[in-house]
C-alpha cells in the first residue's frame, strides 16, 4: 500500500499543468510555490482540436462542392445543347413537343387550383389540351414567328411595337376563336353551342390577354432570336393557359 502512495505522489509531481504561462515568474521567498504571472503575459494554448475545423475537412468539403456544380453545369449545358440541336433539326416537332407538355403541365395546374373536394381530376381534359398543344399551339407558333420576322424582320422599338400589335389584332384573336371551338368540338357540343361559347367567352378572354400579352410579346420579339421565339412564348403561355384551359372547361351555353 505504502509504494503505491508513493507512486502516486511522484506522478502527482511530475503532472503538467493543462495551461502553460509563458512568462517569467519570481519566486516569493515567503512561500515554496510560485508567484502567479502578470495576466497582461499569458499565453494560454488550448488542449483540444475540432475535427471540423480541420483544414483537410474544409479542403473536402469544399471540392465535393466545386465538383456538383461543375456537375450540374456540366448537365445543364449539355440539355441546351441538345435542345438547341433538336431546334435547327426538327423545328417543327421540337416546337409541339414542348407545347404539348407545357399545356399539359397547365392544365394539370389549373385542375389542382380549381378542383373543389367534391370535384375528381379529370385526365381526359389533360389529354385534349396536350393535343391541342402538339397539333395545333406549336405548330401555329412556329409558323407565325416566321411570317413575322419576314413581314417585319426589324427588331427595334418601332418594328417590335408593331409585331405587338399584329400579335393582339390578328394572331391572338384567331387563335382564341380556333381553341375555344376545337375544344367544344371534342366534347360533342353542336355548333350552335360554340357560337354561343365564343360569345360568352372570347370578348372577356380577349381583354384579359391585353393585360398579359403585351409585355410577353415586347421581350419575345425584342430581345429572343426567331428560332427560339416559340419557345419563349410557350414559357410565358404557361400561366396564360392555366387561365384559358379554365374557362374552356366552363360548362356549355344552354341555347335552348
Amino acid at each position: 500500500m505504502r509504494g503505491v502512495f508513493f507512486h502516486l505522489l511522484k506522478s502527482t509531481r511530475n503532472r503538467r499543468p493543462f495551461v502553460q504561462f509563458h512568462a517569467s515568474t519570481t519566486p516569493s521567498p515567503s512561500s515554496s510555490f510560485p508567484a502567479l504571472p502578470n495576466h497582461h503575459h499569458l499565453n494560454i494554448r488550448p488542449y483540444f482540436r475540432s475535427p471540423f475545423l480541420s483544414k483537410n475537412h474544409i479542403s473536402s468539403s469544399s471540392s465535393t462542392s466545386v465538383a456538383a456544380a461543375a456537375a450540374t453545369n456540366g448537365l445543364r449545358n449539355g440539355l441546351i445543347s441538345w435542345y438547341l440541336g433538336m431546334i435547327e433539326a426538327r423545328p417543327v416537332l421540337t416546337k409541339s413537343i414542348t407545347a404539348g407538355v407545357i399545356f399539359t403541365a397547365a392544365d394539370v395546374s389549373s385542375q389542382m387550383i380549381t378542383l373543389t373536394p367534391s370535384d375528381s381530376f379529370d385526365p381526359i381534359r389533360t389529354l385534349r389540351m396536350a393535343g391541342y398543344g402538339m397539333l395545333i399551339s406549336g405548330p401555329s407558333l412556329h409558323l407565325w414567328f416566321n411570317f413575322a420576322s419576314k413581314l417585319v424582320p426589324k427588331r427595334d422599338l418601332f418594328s417590335t411595337l408593331k409585331k405587338m400589335i399584329l400579335g393582339q389584332t390578328v394572331y391572338g384573336p384567331i387563335m382564341t376563336a380556333i381553341f375555344f371551338s376545337s375544344n367544344a368540338a371534342v366534347q360533342g357540343e353542336s355548333g350552335a353551342e360554340i357560337v354561343a361559347r365564343l360569345k360568352r367567352d372570347m370578348i372577356p378572354t380577349l381583354i384579359n390577354g391585353l393585360v398579359y400579352w403585351p409585355v410577353c410579346d415586347f421581350i419575345t420579339f425584342r430581345y429572343i432570336p426567331v428560332r427560339l421565339q416559340p419557345l419563349v412564348s410557350n414559357s410565358f403561355s404557361f400561366l396564360w393557359t392555366i387561365y384559358i384551359t379554365y374557362m374552356a372547361s366552363l360548362k356549355k351555353v344552354n341555347v335552348d
